[in-house]
């Protein structure tokens, strides 16, 4: 066999494994109740429980695709005849699900896949009692390009890049070339060469003139999560070709176009879920299981999108009808801000820090690899540089992940709150300190700071346990407050509630706010400012990312909720990070739902109540910067800088991603002239 083709050969077997896995996947969600689907079971040697935010992923593929078919079916009940024609259809169940809510009348289901696919699945549809009683009559002796054959369902052995074949066995097969034709290709073409996928495409408007093509696929290629994920494909030897020439919506929408489709509509997944699925179905599937990672999903679903391109006017009626979710695109300022890397090994998901002093940052709680606690450390910066220490003695924070650590006016941090698990928050408070007769030593080749950590024994009435909120010092009458605000916890999908605890007093108490208070919200920002908090983004107890922002005012009488109408509108946005400088709020990271870009730097000016959104040159950073599940501080150089510790995610089933390295964000471009929108 010659070179090339072994390589093609080889090619194609790893695409064919793709199908084993993702079968898999779908079989979890819906062992888990995610969508009811018996037939799933029986193309698979056992169901294997996925993570949640794997379930959730396969949950709206599968519920984009089903609402496109009977959308299509319920268009086309009347017609004589329709049909669904399923490319590179694998162990899909789609026609047996079909057939047993009896929604086949006058309907026929085509599948086409590699004849090494089809042929396996063509031998457990024999094997199995269940599968082959949804079928009105026998099995073919499976020569040929026709594995399965029935009145309703017809299993074609063919590889879809042969149009010449595949016109010839779907016409010998029976498929009405002029009937209503549905044709279905899930995360399919773009494996490959688009020369091949684009003939697809041209070839099914050409011969089916009344028809819906219905394409489930991935975009985004270039932030983060694309190249994190491209790189997953790439090492599984399938090359997802499609995302280079048709990187966003908008692309694949002309593509089809082009192409000789009438109609095309394409939402990405955080349009179609929040848009097209009902909030009361969205309830039910948001408590199926213990689920914390906001992040992961938002960005898994701003990298996949469903589309629906229609041929003959009938065929309209057939196409999504888009329900875009509010959003904001961002005006970015024409200048970019260098992003540096610290030569210092240190990684970590949701951590927390706080400035100790001067160049002294404090880092505790988070995970790193294999799930393990990390362990509190200081970051120093001396003349050479930023180096990151160990403390001593030890100190055990319990396993800490979405806490916050606030500094105190004398030095030190209260460390409140976090999680475990997303079942088993974290109780209690602790005050961690420096220790006055004691500084940086030396144990063998590791440096160590010594510091003091007490648990903080506070009376009055606490907050209920919650992770993802902010804790700010405030002032009253002279007094410090620590102010926690918003979250989660294990009952709550987002908290509204405000709580003072009397930092002399260690005693939590109640102070007069007046205003309307902030929408509840988590994994937002708080900072303090003239003795209050400016608060902002976050994300709402809808699953749409916020984008207010919001003070917390000092008044005789206690505080004051009051709204600031920034323009233009910084785009809504959370699990970021923000700092007070001067009159200026400054955001960096975060996520938000529409990925033409990851989130920069947006700097708001307070007084002005203007705002400008800086993109991140990251050239010089080899790896991807995930700027989620990362703190921040802003650094005193003579060089306004921010300082970016951690970050990194679960990149759906594509790995996990740690930040290897904190950066730096240069501010001076920002900060120097707030510019004008």
């Amino acid at each position: 066999m010659p070179a090339t083709n072994r390589k093609k050969k080889i090619r194609d077997t790893a695409v064919q494994g793709t199908n084993d896995s993702s079968v898999v996947s779908k079989a979890s969600a819906s062992a888990q109740g995610y969508f009811q689907d018996v037939f799933l079971q029986h193309f698979i040697c056992k169901v294997a429980r996925r993570a949640p935010l794997i379930n959730r992923g396969y949950y709206v593929r599968w519920r984009a695709v089903d609402h496109c078919v009977r959308r299509f079916l319920h268009i086309t009940e009347n017609c004589p005849k329709r049909q669904v024609l399923s490319l590179g259809a694998g162990f899909d169940s789609l026609y047996f699900r079909l057939h047993a809510d009896g929604a086949l009348d006058r309907a026929v289901v085509f599948e086409v896949d590699f004849p090494d696919v089809a042929r396996r699945k063509a031998a457990l549809i024999n094997s199995n009692v269940t599968l082959r009683g949804a079928l009105d009559s026998h099995l073919p002796s499976g020569t040929g390009a026709v594995c399965v054959c029935s009145s309703q369902y017809c299993l074609l052995g063919v590889d879809v890049r042969e149009k010449a074949q595949v016109e010839e066995a779907l016409g010998a097969a029976g498929l009405d070339w002029t009937a209503p034709t549905l044709i279905l290709s899930e995360v399919v073409l773009t494996y490959m060469e688009t020369r091949w996928s684009d003939a697809v495409i041209s070839w099914a408007a050409k011969l089916l003139p009344q028809s819906v093509f219905v394409m489930y696929e991935q975009i985004h290629p270039d932030d983060p999560f694309g190249r994190i994920m491209q790189d997953h494909f790439l090492k599984l030897n399938s090359a997802l070709h499609a995302l280079r020439q048709y990187p966003d919506t908008a692309a694949q929408t002309c593509r089809f176009l082009d192409e000789g489709w009438d109609q095309c509509v394409c939402l990405d997944m955080n349009d179609f879920y929040l848009g097209l699925v009902p909030e009361e179905e969205r309830c039910r599937v948001e408590s199926l299981e213990p689920f914390d990672e906001y992040e992961e999903w938002h960005q898994k679903c701003s990298h996949y999108f469903i589309l629906t391109a229609s041929r003959g006017f009938s065929m309209e009626p057939s196409l999504l009808t888009p329900r875009p979710v509010m959003s904001i695109s961002p005006r970015w300022s024409p200048q970019v801000l260098n992003v540096r890397m610290v030569p210092v090994s240190v990684e970590g998901l949701g951590m927390a820090s706080t400035s100790m002093s001067p160049g002294r940052v404090l880092l505790t709680g988070g995970s790193s690899r294999g799930g393990r606690g990390a362990a509190t450390r200081v970051l120093i910066r001396g003349q050479e540089g930023w180096r990151c220490v160990g403390v001593e003695p030890s100190v055990d924070l319990s396993v800490r992940l979405y806490h916050t650590v606030t500094a105190l006016p004398g030095g030190g941090g209260v460390v409140y709150g976090g999680r475990s698990s997303p079942l088993n928050p974290v109780r209690g408070l602790f005050k961690v300190t420096p220790d006055p007769g004691a500084s940086s030593v030396s144990l063998g080749s590791e440096e160590t700071v010594t510091l003091c950590v007490e648990q903080m024994a506070c009376t009055g009435d606490p907050p209920a346990p919650r992770w993802r909120h902010t804790a700010s010092l405030i002032s009253s009458q002279g007094e410090d407050f620590l102010f926690v605000f918003g979250g989660k916890n294990e009952s709550e999908a987002a908290l509204g509630d405000g709580h003072f605890l009397h930092l002399d007093l260690q005693h939590w108490t109640q102070i007069p706010v007046e205003g309307a208070a902030p929408e509840p919200r988590h994994s937002h920002s708080a900072c303090s400012y003239q003795g209050g908090v400016v608060v902002f983004g976050g994300l709402g107890r809808r699953g749409v990312p916020l984008g207010d922002t919001v003070m917390l005012r000092p008044t005789e009488r206690g505080f004051c909720w009051e709204r600031i109408e920034v323009q233009p509108p910084p785009v809504p946005r959370y699990a970021h990070s923000a700092h007070v400088t001067g009159e200026r709020l400054v955001v960096v990271g975060g996520v938000w739902l529409h990925s033409g870009a990851v989130p920069g730097v947006v700097v708001i000016d307070l007084t002005a109540c203007s705002s400008v959104e800086f993109g991140l040159d990251t050239s010089s950073v080899p790896w991807p910067l995930m700027l989620h599940s990362f703190c921040s501080e802003l650094t005193d150089s003579r060089h306004p800088e921010l300082l970016l510790v951690g970050g990194g995610g679960n990149c759906f089933s594509f790995g996990t991603h740690f930040n290897p390295q904190p950066v730096t964000v240069d501010l001076r471009p920002a900060l120097s002239k707030l510019q004008p929108s």
